[in-house]
Formats: structure tokens, C-alpha cells, sequence
């Protein structure tokens, strides 16, 4: 068993206020016996059940030593420099695999959730180093404790005997401890940001008194945007500037200040933030540029060590700005050309332009925005800290973010698929051309390239990903103020038939259906002289007649989505027209709907009370509301649960993962492997070391003909074309035959053997396996096997954790799919097992994040469920990663 002691990190307590999670060192034994002393006489019996204060300098040496021993873990918060809280856990001697755990926090700082934090990095940590169980005694009268306690482990049996309460942390950490860990997290981050999104009073720092430059442009249009609060300015000669008071600090402001806006030259911004620091400003967005970007890593750095010591949340440096439409803030801090409109959608950008160029597309297209932040170099506020704002934020409607890089990858497909339940979330990853793919040398590495990683993500978090700007903010257009599709089914109604003709590709393209009408819907189209779908009314139509079709098709129940085409002519009723098909969607309200008006110079961007979107032509519409099924499809799926499997040992696999990694890293025997699956209960076939020809025939004659013989080398990843590997041997003289030819070529080979094993006769070869990515964790592959792994890629990736819901979508989604059933008379796949397999392989890539890559090919059915032929393994040391779930700023 192994400790890691965990890293030093920021983290915000239940207040939202930072502070710093860090190990106890050797040199921290005065600050701890200090903290120590300032606790209550009552808060010291509750601790060690006892009043004495002799016993604080014995805890305190425990504490500053405990770190270096590697039998338990002592973490401390800390905050302006003071120790204020402390939790432990020490393995027992007689069983490492357990430990007791305490916490101590002074009574200043109670009632901040800090026993919480320490309490969930402790149980991470325990977790991780193979620990299966905390346990505490907690007297029946410290009330705050066993809140925390029953918060942790809700439903927890604690025994009560002789006034104490037995209370035990299970180290295997579920799905249940994430989500409530997210939860907390989620709401000490709005607390967080609310001075950056919702502030009471802004202040400028950089604006010129010739109105010149950006910072005269942000306040500039922070008055004129009717800013709610006090607006001011800093500078240090002016007396006003765009008609606010001004002052020559923070401090000398006439009121206090939430948010700092930013825009002097880059030498003196961490002067101004330490300025407005020691105000009390508590969140600040740098729009200079200078730092990171041009390779001065280390004065951004400062920035946010400056932030961080001042509780101040920080967008930027080198950003666009912040905008919330909200008629309660009306907050138009950015140096974009013009302001968006209100609306529903919150948006993030990491660039400048991209943002500058979806603000304008938006207001050329009708969609309003509700918030908008340009998230610059990501210093400190990211896309993660943004989706767990807008997670409670009822004025978001919709998420969109356009991204270039994934600070914590793991931590994003948390909070996105918790937002993403609620509300849609939309994305555009940048840098999909990005050189390079990955070293690995397995058929599960070499496919598993970042792109796959990144679709995996947001797939399995519900995020609707789009290739362009333009799609992100299409799709957007038809959620904000929509319901979703109830599925797959649309309704075109129009006066072009070719209109509606490319409409329906488009519906075929976007995984849409047009269906035919029911009786009802036909007759009552035949009044317009018109029937089928798509619905061509003619050329001639007038106002009525679109009314009555879209009743009609919308009414029907028939359609889970319309779309209403409209080809302006010279004689038609223009006004009318598209009235009338404003009007009719709005007594459509349960269905989704688009419209599409070709012919205008100057078409309007939507219809009716409801704001239909408008589009210039059939194929964005049709697609945008195909990408909104998908999604709608997503959410209305179970997510799944991480199952209960018996047959595991995380022990033993442990142990022999740590012995084989002494020895370095790098690819395994087939026997080594073969111990390693056998501790998740993974069946391989069964193969038996042999060496001689006399061996290799006995084990044939023990296994059954045929067989097939092949080498067992770490060196060979793979075998065929290598003449190691001979299938269907038949007799003896084969066999023999065979072993001398492997033998011969794997000669010299220190970890190498031959193996025999039976051949297994069936209609369809599958693959499954792991890769490890230090960003974004382990992948777990499934797909069509056997030589045609590489040749057809039919594969799919998922990320961990992995749910049984997930491990069916993986079978389910391979284009070879149909075969998995049983094809023209082949034998079908025992798919209940096959889940089983998908799922214990995710348990053992969480368990193991050592495994770099694990190849099963082919994986083939039997008789009662599946079975491994051939296994790759190689384990490598990792290094730190980022957490999914731990509490932690950037």
C-alpha cells in the first residue's frame, strides 16, 4: 500500500471565500501547537475527549511528522497565513488497510464547511492509496461533528454505546460521494462569483481622460449600458471621467467596490490588484494582455497568488470583458463593438474575437444573451467555474462555450453532465487540426488520438458539440425559449417543394424523419391541396393556407418539431404570410419550431410572440433542430449507476502492480496480465506456458485440438506478420513444429515464453480495452476485433467512471452493431456479459490508473458470455493528474 500525500491547493469554503489546502510540514509544529491553543475547552473535549491541554504539544508533534511515516496522511487549511483547521487519518498497525481519522477546526472559523473540505481531501486520498475504511468516535454531544459526519455519509449506520458515536467513512468512494462533493462545490462557487456576475458597484481602473483606449471604451459602455449600482473610477489625477467620481484608489473611493475592472499597462496590474485587494474588492477581470500569452508565465502567476491572499476571484489577464443583460444589473463591461440583446443564453469564450464575433452574430440573428464572460488566458475563473454558477442561475437558459484548451478535463465532464441535466450546453473545441497523435503502439492507443478523448467527454456529459461558431449559435437559437423534441419526428410545411425537398435531406442527414400523415392530417391537408410531408402548399398560397397546414401537421401529434418554409414571391401576401405562420406556431407551444424565409433582402430574424428563429435557408435549421433531438435523446436517458461487482480484489491487483513497476515500466507478460485481469474477474482463455516440444504437445492434448501456439514476449505488441503466433494446429507433429519455429524467434528474450492454448470457434471477433491520458484520464475501448481492429475503427471510447448505461451505449453505438444480435443465423453475443466485462474494465482502469494500455483482442463469444483470447498490457508510473472531484481552484 501506497500514501500520496496530496497536493497543496485553493479551495473555497461554503462562504466562497479562498483558502489554501495544504499538507502539514515538520516545520509547521509552532503554528500547529498555536492553533491548538486558541481552540475552546469544549471544542478540545469533543477532539480528544478530554479537557487537558498536556496533550496538544503530543498531537501537534503527531501531526508535523505524520506526512514523512507513509502510515497515514495530516492535512491543514490554512488562511492569511494562519493555521485554522487540521484532519487527519493513521493507518492501524494490525490492519493497514484501515485508519482512524480526526478533525479539529477553531472556533473562529466553525461554520465555514472547513471540516468538510478536509474531511472529503482526506477520504480522496485515503481512497486512493488503497484504503477501504476510516473510521472516528465522536462524542453524542458534539452536535457540529455529527452534522458533518451524516453529511458525508448519508444513511450511514452510527452505532451509539457509553455516549460515543461510531462513525465510518468508506474509502471506495461512489458516484453519491462525487455528486455531493459537486453539490457543495457548485454553491461555494456562485457565493464566489456573485461579485464577478451580479456585482452591487464597479470601478475602472485604466481609463484615459481623452476617452481614448479600452479603458475608456469598458466605461464608456458601462454607464451608457445603465449600469444598476455605483459605477467610479480609479486614476490618479482625474477628478471625473464619462460622468463618474473618481478617486486615486480603492480606498479613497466615496463607496465599496465588488468588482474591479482592469486596463492599465501590464507592469502595473498586480499593483493594482493588491491596491484593490486591501479595499475589499473581491473580484476583479484584467483586460491587459502581457502575460502568459507572450510567455511571462510568472507575472500571471503573481497575479493570482495577489488574488487568491485577497479572497478576489479573477477573469483574464487578456481578455474582452464581462456582460450580464440581467434588467437587475444591466452590466455591459466589455470593449465589444455593441452591446448583445437580453436574452437566455450564457456564453464563454477563450478568445477575444471568437467572442466579439458570436456577440455580433447574435444580435444579427435575434438571440439574446443573458451573460457573457471572455475568459482570456483562464489565470484563475475558467469554463469550469462558470458552468457551476450558471448550473443555479435561472437567466441561463443555455450554456455555450467556445474552448481551447481543458484545464482539469475530468472535472468539466462532471459539472457539464450535472448542468447539462438541466439545461443545454454547447461547445466548440478548438484546435481539432492540433499535429500529433499518440505513441502508443496497441490498437487501443493508437485509436484513442486527443480528438477521441475530447468527443468521448462530451458525449458521455451531454454537451452538444459543433464544429463551427455559426452551428454553436444555430443550435443555440433553437433551445433558448423552445421546448426540446420529444424525438425524431418533423413536420416541414412550405410554398417551394425544392425548398422542402432539401429540407427533408437535411432532416435525413441530421438523423430526423419526416413521417407521413394520419388520416386526420391528410384530409384536412387536402383543403389546401396539399398532402404528404413534406407539405408543399404551392406557390400561390395565401396567409390561411399556411395557418391551417401548420395546424394541421402541428396538431397532429404526428411531428415533434416544424419547420415552416416561405419563398417570397411577387404576388404573395408577404406581411400576411409570415404573420400567419407567426401566429400558428405560437398556438403551437409544446413543439419546437423553425422557420425559414428565402427571397427578402431583409428578413426579419424571427416570428410570432414565441421569437421563432428564422433562417435563410433549410439545411442550419433542419440541422440545429437535429443536434437538440440528440440531446433531447441524452437526457431523457437513465445515466446509469456504477454497479456493485463482486469478485474484485483491489488489494492483491495493487500489490502486483507495485511489485512490477519495480522493476520499471513498460509491457507485461501475458501471464503477468492474465494475474492482474485475474483479480476483476476478467476470464481469459486458458493458456499454459510450455518449454519443449514435449510440453507443448501434452498441453495440446490436455486442451483439445486444435490449438494454436505463439510467443508470450512483452517485446511483441504485435504478433501477426511475425510468424510468433501458429493457429489451428491440428496434431502433434504441428505442434511440435510450431514451438520450434516461436521458439527460435523470440530466443534471448529475458521475460519471453510459449504458450499454448485452445482455438475458440466464433462467428464475430471483438476488442475491448484501456488507454491512459494524463489530462483526461482513462478510456475504455470496445469494438469490432481480430485483424479488422485497424482496418474498420470501428470502436468507441468512453471515459471513467463508467456506468452500466454507459457500457451498453458503447455496444450499442459501433456501426457492426447489428452482429452483436445474431446475423443471418450467427450465434448472437451474450451482451449481459459483454456489459459486464466494459464495466469491470472501468473499475479497474479507476483502481489502476497505472494500466497506460490494455488490449483484449480478440474478445469472443462462448458458450456462457465472453472470453479474452489474447491480452497486451503495459503499466506505467503517473505522476499528478488532475483530480475529478477534489475540491480545488485552478
Amino acid at each position: 500500500m501506497t500514501l500520496r500525500t496530496p497536493p497543496a491547493v485553493d479551495a473555497l469554503d461554503a462562504d466562497g471565500r479562498i483558502v489554501r489546502v495544504r499538507p502539514v510540514a515538520t516545520g509547521d509544529l509552532t503554528a500547529l501547537i498555536a492553533m491548538h491553543e486558541r481552540c475552546t475547552t469544549a471544542d478540545l473535549r469533543y477532539r480528544f475527549f478530554g479537557s487537558g491541554r498536556g496533550v496538544l504539544g503530543i498531537e501537534a508533534r503527531r501531526l508535523a511528522g505524520l506526512n514523512d511515516t507513509g502510515r497515514g496522511v495530516a492535512l491543514v487549511v490554512e488562511d492569511d497565513g494562519e493555521l485554522i483547521a487540521a484532519a487527519s487519518f493513521e493507518c492501524f498497525l494490525e490492519e493497514p488497510d484501515r485508519a482512524e481519522f480526526g478533525v479539529l477546526v477553531t472556533e473562529a472559523h466553525q461554520h465555514r464547511g472547513l471540516g468538510t473540505l478536509l474531511l472529503e481531501h482526506l477520504a480522496l486520498a485515503a481512497g486512493s492509496g488503497g484504503i477501504k475504511e476510516l473510521s472516528g468516535q465522536i462524542l453524542g454531544g458534539n452536535h457540529k461533528m455529527l452534522r458533518l459526519a451524516r453529511r458525508l455519509v448519508p444513511g450511514a449506520p452510527m452505532p451509539y454505546a457509553d455516549g460515543v458515536v461510531d462513525v465510518v467513512l468508506t474509502a471506495d468512494l461512489d458516484g453519491a460521494f462525487a455528486d455531493e462533493v459537486a453539490a457543495r462545490e457548485r454553491a461555494a462557487e456562485r457565493l464566489s462569483l456573485r461579485f464577478l456576475l451580479d456585482p452591487v458597484s464597479v470601478a475602472v481602473v485604466g481609463a484615459s481622460r481623452t476617452g481614448r483606449g479600452v479603458g475608456a471604451r469598458i466605461l464608456r459602455s458601462i454607464v451608457e449600458g445603465g449600469f444598476t449600482g455605483p459605477v467610479a473610477a480609479v486614476h490618479p489625477e482625474a477628478e471625473e471621467l464619462e460622468g463618474v467620481p473618481t478617486a486615486a484608489s480603492f480606498a479613497e473611493l466615496p463607496h465599496p467596490v465588488d468588482l474591479a475592472i482592469v486596463a492599465v499597462p501590464a507592469p502595473q496590474v498586480a499593483g493594482v490588484l493588491r491596491d484593490a485587494g486591501e479595499a475589499g474588492v473581491r473580484a476583479a477581470v484584467v483586460v491587459t494582455a502581457g502575460f502568459a500569452e507572450t510567455g511571462d508565465v510568472a507575472a500571471q502567476e503573481e497575479l493570482v497568488r495577489i488574488a487568491r491572499s485577497h479572497d478576489m476571484r479573477l477573469v483574464g489577464p487578456n481578455c474582452l470583458g464581462i456582460v450580464n443583460t440581467d434588467g437587475a444589473i444591466r452590466l455591459q463591461a466589455s470593449f465589444a463593438p455593441e452591446p448583445p440583446e437580453p436574452g437566455g443564453l450564457a456564453l464563454a469564450s477563450q478568445s477575444g474575437a471568437v467572442g466579439i464575433a458570436a456577440l455580433a452574430h447574435a444580435t444579427r440573428t435575434g438571440l439574446g444573451v443573458h451573460s457573457f464572460v471572455s475568459l482570456g488566458n483562464k489565470a484563475d475563473v475558467s469554463g469550469n467555474d462558470l458552468l457551476a454558477y450558471w448550473y443555479d442561475d435561472p437567466g441561463a437558459e443555455a450554456v455555450a462555450l467556445y474552448l481551447e484548451s481543458f484545464g482539469n478535463p475530468r472535472k468539466f465532464a462532471r459539472i457539464a453532465r450535472a448542468v447539462a441535466r438541466r439545461k443545454p450546453v454547447l461547445a466548440v473545441k478548438g484546435g481539432r487540426s492540433e499535429p500529433g497523435r499518440r505513441a502508443g503502439l496497441s490498437h487501443t492507443a493508437a485509436a484513442a488520438n486527443p480528438e477521441v478523448a475530447v468527443d468521448s467527454l462530451f458525449a458521455q456529459a451531454g454537451v452538444i458539440r459543433c464544429d463551427t461558431l455559426e452551428q454553436l449559435l444555430d443550435t443555440a437559437r433553437v433551445l433558448v425559449g423552445q421546448p426540446l423534441p420529444r424525438g425524431r419526428r418533423i413536420g416541414v410545411v412550405g410554398n417551394a417543394g425544392g425548398v422542402g425537398v432539401l429540407a427533408a435531406d437535411a432532416a435525413a442527414a441530421a438523423g430526423l424523419y419526416l413521417p407521413d400523415p394520419g388520416a386526420a392530417a391528410r384530409e384536412r391537408l387536402a383543403r389546401a391541396a396539399a398532402a404528404g410531408n413534406p407539405v408543399d402548399l404551392g406557390a400561390a398560397a395565401d396567409p390561411g393556407a399556411f395557418a391551417d397546414a401548420l395546424d394541421a401537421v402541428g396538431a397532429s401529434g404526428e411531428v415533434d418539431a416544424v419547420v415552416a418554409v416561405f419563398a417570397a414571391t411577387g404576388t404573395g401576401d408577404v406581411e400576411g404570410s409570415l404573420a400567419a405562420i407567426g401566429d400558428a406556431l405560437d398556438a403551437l407551444p409544446d413543439l419546437p419550431a423553425a422557420a425559414v424565409v428565402m427571397g427578402l433582402p431583409e428578413a426579419p430574424t424571427a416570428l410570432g410572440a414565441r421569437r421563432v428563429p428564422v433562417f435563410a435557408f433549410p439545411e442550419p435549421a433542419v440541422a440545429a433542430l437535429g443536434r437538440a433531438a440528440d440531446y433531447a435523446a441524452w437526457r431523457a436517458r437513465p445515466l446509469g449507476t456504477r454497479p456493485d461487482l463482486p469478485g474484485i480484489d483491489r488489494t492483491r491487483a495493487r500489490g502486483l502492480v507495485d511489485r512490477l513497476l519495480e522493476h520499471g515500466d513498460g509491457w507485461q507478460t501475458a501471464a503477468d496480465a492474465a494475474a492482474i485481469l485475474a483479480c476483476y474477474d476478467i476470464r481469459l482463455a486458458p493458456a499454459v506456458r510450455v518449454a519443449s516440444k514435449g510440453e507443448a504437445v501434452a498441453a495440446a492434448r490436455t486442451l483439445g485440438y486444435p490449438v494454436a501456439v505463439k510467443a508470450d514476449d512483452p517485446r511483441l505488441v504485435h504478433k501477426t506478420g511475425t510468424g510468433t503466433i501458429h493457429l489451428g494446429l491440428d496434431d502433434a507433429h504441428a505442434v511440435r513444429t510450431a514451438f520450434a519455429d516461436v521458439a527460435t524467434r523470440i530466443e534471448g528474450g529475458p521475460d519471453a515464453s510459449v504458450t499454448v492454448q485452445p482455438m475458440l470457434d466464433a462467428d464475430i471477433e471483438m476488442t475491448a480495452g484501456i488507454v491512459h491520458d494524463p489530462r483526461f484520464g482513462s478510456l475504455v475501448m470496445f469494438g469490432l476485433g481480430g485483424t479488422a481492429t485497424d482496418v474498420l475503427a470501428d470502436k468507441q471510447f468512453r471515459l471513467l467512471p463508467l456506468t452500466d448505461a454507459d457500457a451498453e451505449s458503447m455496444w450499442g453505438s459501433i456501426r457492426s452493431e447489428p452482429l452483436l444480435h445474431g446475423y443471418r443465423g450467427s450465434r448472437p453475443v451474450d451482451l449481459r456479459a459483454l456489459t459486464d466485462l466494459l464495466v469491470r474494465l472501468g473499475r479497474l482502469a479507476e483502481d489502476l490508473p497505472e494500466i497506460a494500455e490494455l488490449d483484449l483482442n480478440p474478445v469472443m463469444p462462448v458458450r456462457y458470455g465472453v472470453q479474452a483470447v489474447d491480452v497486451k498490457l503495459r503499466l506505467a508510473r503517473i505522476g499528478d493528474e488532475p483530480d475529478p472531484v477534489a475540491r480545488r481552484l485552478r
